[in-house]
């Protein structure tokens, strides 16, 4: 992805924690985009954060601006704060738009967000929208004044959005949404871990088809208490890398001069998906399917561990 020169044109509060971003190019018109799209922000730590793309009416060839949606988390490694701390005039590196959440145009749709996961759903009905495609889009959060764009949401897409407040009389049927998919619907959702995990489950058990699944996850990679070091031999090589607890796979490889491709780090967008010769992988992802993981033959190395002392991988 290219670097692209940027400059904060406006920020404007959501809500308390949440507030829009729009960026222009330092000089002339920036990349187009579909649905679903993201860029990475360069951090004053050199670390490139992901934002989906926001849009509430599908992008023309030429695009003079972007805008993101960040929420700040205090608790966060820092991108967040990043973000909240740019004011207008702000000088911003980014990259150039890339879509590992793509949306089935010709295809009628369920899309489901969980808190700040609305971002890119909101490109995405906007084009469903404009494309005379059915649709409904469901926003879960916790309360109305912590949902940002509510009030716009509504008034752009009517009937067709349904709101769900955990301290309402509203908050989400998880299973109500998931038996609504049905024939050709695909069924899209962006959000946490939690959502995710249970909205695959569900769909699983529903029998929906896995190629009508698409998710895209808003948490970063958390290690968690109890994780111990182990070993991952590349199968090609037998180099031998230890992992630590506080690392990933790929951190391990890459420190050790082995060349690998990813791209979200997060686990949900398959691109480091890697084979297991040997071992038995600890999985953290929201790729796999249930019979994915049992077999644990694949397992993908930006956030999955290890429960065996050592990983052999087709590498």
């Amino acid at each position: 992805m290219t670097d692209i020169k940027g400059k904060i044109a406006t920020v404007e509060p959501l809500t308390d924690r949440i507030s829009a971003f729009t960026i222009e190019a330092a000089d002339g018109a920036l990349p187009v985009y579909t649905p679903g799209a993201h860029i990475r922000i360069t951090t004053t730590e050199g670390e490139n954060r992901a934002y989906s793309l926001v849009d509430f009416t599908p992008p023309d060839t030429t695009i003079r601006t972007y805008t993101i949606a960040v929420q700040r988390e205090d608790d966060g490694k820092g991108g967040s704060r990043f973000m909240h701390g740019l004011g207008q005039g702000d000088a911003v590196t980014l990259t150039s738009p890339k879509n590992d959440f793509p949306l089935t145009w010709d295809k009628p749709a369920i899309l489901l967000a969980g808190g700040i996961g609305i971002t890119p759903m909101i490109s995405m009905a906007a084009a469903l929208k404009a494309a005379g495609q059915d649709f409904t889009l469901h926003y879960a959060g916790r309360s109305a004044p912590l949902m940002a764009y509510a009030e716009r949401l509504a008034e752009t897409f009517g009937d067709a959005l349904h709101l769900h407040c955990d301290d309402a009389d509203t908050a989400l049927d998880l299973s109500a949404v998931i038996t609504s998919v049905a024939g050709d619907t695909h069924l899209y959702v962006c959000g946490p871990r939690g959502l995710i995990d249970a909205a695959r489950d569900c769909a699983e058990k529903a029998g929906i088809k896995s190629d009508h699944i698409h998710f895209e996850l808003f948490d970063n990679a958390a290690h968690q208490q109890g994780d111990a070091s182990f070993e991952v031999e590349v199968a090609s090589t037998g180099q031998v890398f230890t992992v630590a607890p506080d690392q990933s796979i790929i951190e391990a490889l890459e420190a050790g001069g082995v060349d690998v491709m990813y791209d979200c780090q997060r686990g949900d967008c398959g691109i480091c998906q890697t084979e297991v010769i040997n071992g038995t992988p600890d999985h953290r992802d929201v790729v796999l399917s249930e019979e994915e993981r049992a077999s644990g033959k694949v397992m993908q190395i930006c956030v999955s561990r290890a429960k065996s002392a050592r990983l052999v991988l087709d590498l």
